[in-house]
Formats: C-alpha cells, sequence, structure tokens
C-alpha cells in the first residue's frame, strides 16, 4: 500500500450529500463536512465543491488531487456519467469537467466500485484473489477487483447483481409455496433483485406478503425478536436475495463477499444470507463466504482515494 506524497481530497457524492473527507495515510480517511447536494444544478454543484475545500484548505496542498466516489455509473473510456438520480451529473464528464472547475486532478468511479476496492486492499477481502463488493444498502449495488484490480466492463458495469430479469417468481415459507411478484424496476426492466434487495425492497416485499408498512429497521428488529410476520419475510429475503448472489459468485470466482451498505451493520443477517448462499453454491467454503465489510461507512472515499493513487 502506497502512502500518498500529498494528502488526497475525497469526496462521496450521493443524491442527499456531498461529503469531504481527507486521506493522508494508507487506509486512513478523515471525514471533514457535509453538504447538501444540488442535485439539479452543474453550476451549483461546481461551486459547493469548491467552496467545500476551501473551508478545510488547511488539510489540503495546493496539489492535492481530487479523488471521487459517486453514485452512478462512470464510461470508463469516455467518462461521461450516468446518474439518473442526479440531475447535474447526468452526461457530464465529471473528472474532466471539474478538474478544470477546481484546477487539481481528479478521479471518478462509481461508489460500489469504490467499495470494492476499499474492501479488497484494505478491508475484508485482503489476501483473496477475486472479491466482490456487495452493496445492500437503500437499493443492490456491486463492484469486482481481482488480483487488486477494479474489473471495468461494458460501459462501466462490473459486479451489478442487483439488476436484471432475476427474482424469483415463488418462495417456500414454512412449507408453502408463495408467489412474489415481480416489480417494476427503475432501470426500466422488471424483476430486479435492486426492487426486492435492498432496504426499500425488504419493506416492498413485507408489503407484499403482510400487506403492513413498516421500515427496515422495524421488520429486521422484529425478525431479532421472532415476531412470526417479520420471520416470513426475512425468509422469503434470503431467498430471493441468496440465488441471484450464490450464482454471481460462481461466474465471478469471488472467495469474499463483502457487503456493504445499511443492512451489513445486522450481523446476524449476514450470517444467515452467508449460510444461504453457501448452500447453493457450486463449493461451499470452510470460511464464511459473505461478510460484513470493515468499511461501510467510508468505503466509498477510501476507495476512490486509492484508485487516484493507482492513477
Amino acid at each position: 500500500m502506497t502512502i500518498p506524497a500529498l494528502p488526497v481530497i475525497c469526496l462521496d457524492l450521493g443524491g442527499s450529500f456531498i461529503k469531504l473527507g481527507v486521506m493522508t495515510q494508507a487506509e486512513q480517511i478523515q471525514l471533514l463536512d457535509q453538504q447538501p447536494m444540488p442535485a439539479r444544478s452543474w453550476e451549483a454543484f461546481c461551486a459547493t465543491v469548491s467552496d467545500t475545500i476551501a473551508r478545510h484548505q488547511a488539510h489540503f496542498s495546493a496539489h492535492s488531487p481530487v479523488a471521487v466516489s459517486t453514485a452512478g455509473i462512470v464510461a470508463p473510456l469516455s467518462g461521461e456519467m450516468f446518474a439518473s438520480n442526479i440531475p447535474a451529473f447526468h452526461g457530464r464528464h465529471m473528472a474532466q469537467e471539474l478538474g478544470a472547475y477546481l484546477q487539481r486532478p481528479v478521479t471518478v468511479h462509481n461508489d460500489a466500485d469504490c467499495f470494492a476496492v476499499a474492501e479488497a486492499l484494505a478491508g475484508a477481502g485482503q489476501g483473496h484473489k477475486v472479491v466482490l463488493g456487495a452493496i445492500l444498502g437503500s437499493g443492490v449495488g456491486g463492484g469486482l477487483v481481482a488480483d487488486g484490480r477494479l474489473i471495468t466492463g461494458q460501459n462501466g458495469l462490473t459486479g451489478e447483481w442487483g439488476h436484471g430479469p432475476i427474482t424469483l417468481r415463488e418462495v417456500d415459507i414454512a412449507g408453502k409455496t408463495v408467489a412474489i411478484p415481480r416489480q417494476p424496476c427503475p432501470c426500466g426492466q422488471s424483476g430486479c433483485l435492486d426492487t426486492y434487495g435492498g432496504a426499500r425492497g425488504l419493506e416492498t416485499l413485507h408489503r407484499v406478503l403482510h400487506d403492513e408498512t413498516l421500515s427496515s429497521k422495524a421488520i429486521v428488529s422484529r425478525w431479532q425478536a421472532d415476531e412470526n410476520q417479520a420471520q416470513q419475510t426475512l425468509e422469503a429475503w434470503l431467498q430471493l436475495v441468496s440465488e441471484p448472489l450464490a450464482y454471481t459468485v460462481n461466474i465471478t470466482g469471488a472467495s469474499c463477499v463483502a457487503v456493504g451498505g445499511g443492512l451489513a451493520s445486522v450481523v446476524p443477517l449476514i450470517a444467515a444470507l452467508n449460510e444461504a448462499v453457501q448452500q447453493r453454491v457450486l463449493r461451499r467454503t470452510p470460511q464464511p463466504l459473505v461478510i460484513p465489510g470493515r468499511h461501510a461507512h467510508q468505503g466509498g472515499m477510501l476507495g476512490a482515494a486509492l484508485l487516484a493513487l493507482a492513477h
């Protein structure tokens, strides 16, 4: 691991917030600031980033690079952004345009890819040849690292196991077969795991099964307290999520699936997911395969900084 010669300016960009941090030593990120995301104006976004960096300029050098972890897809050749939930970015060449605005070198990568890099190089996946970073946050995402190198496939899409018409149409709950309707996905398809697999999807699944609206936190809390309806919801969720995750493991050869996002903080849930996946992969591993990541909160910024150093 290379210790940066200069502090690296780290930005984590989501639909709601801009987070600013600094990496001064390998594997260490200091969070400095958080500002609302001007999601519809490129000019307002650039001004907010510039002003936020300026407020914390004592932490940086005039030559510090900017490493960006962002929601959305980054085309690997052109650098063009696809970010449907942040119109300010959509169609922009962020690295080039933001770099010109800030007068600094800028690198930009998808947040799930950044998380995967952080876990592979400095987290739960250290020592593994192939690491899948699996995001179970508000939705489902992923990134893939092999031999310490981020794999960026067609149009910047690799490891996106949450999309495609893949959800089961029925599950077994307490010995009974229960039909599960496929849901429309914001990506334009129907039946994506993203519609059931993340926190919002878990809430949708509970409504489908029990006609009851609960937050994902409440559902998980009731599951841990052995409440019957929540037990049924999580039993269905584990079937829906473990099947596509298992064949993603078979296809990629990942020996470590590091989980990030809000659901990763529920350790018993990830342990149950690991057991369900182990039952479905071609070859069960003696060690846990699906494990919580070590950098659930700042993995995006850490991975972006590591990628910037390798740039």
